[in-house]
């Protein structure tokens, strides 16, 4: 249900880039310059999701009954599922209408 956002579509130089890097062997491939992880570097690594947290405002708002039992039907977490759906369509109406993402 998630989908990537804020990403351009490729253009024809950079496919051509990421096809030739992925013919070569990975014998080919510098990677001196990233290191290996260590099991200290996973320890302290946090997941990209919660480097962004938008500020939360507590509302009221009324709902259908049906629309509330189904939200509420996905289990624990309908309000994030709520949220979700309305960002969703938030950033798609942007898209149309052409405004860059924040």
């Amino acid at each position: 249900m998630k989908r990537e956002r804020g990403f351009s579509p490729m253009d024809e130089e950079a496919k051509k880039r990421i096809a030739a890097l992925a013919a070569l062997p990975d014998s080919e491939i510098d990677t001196s310059d990233i290191p290996e992880w260590t099991e200290e570097d996973f320890a302290r690594a946090v997941p990209f999701h919660s480097l962004f947290k938008p500020r939360k405002e507590q509302i009221t708002a009324r709902i259908d009954a049906d629309v509330l039992a189904w939200l509420k039907s996905h289990g624990k977490g309908y309000q994030t599922l709520m949220n979700e759906l309305l960002r969703e369509d938030m950033l798609e109406e942007r898209k149309k209408a052409g405004v860059e993402a924040d």
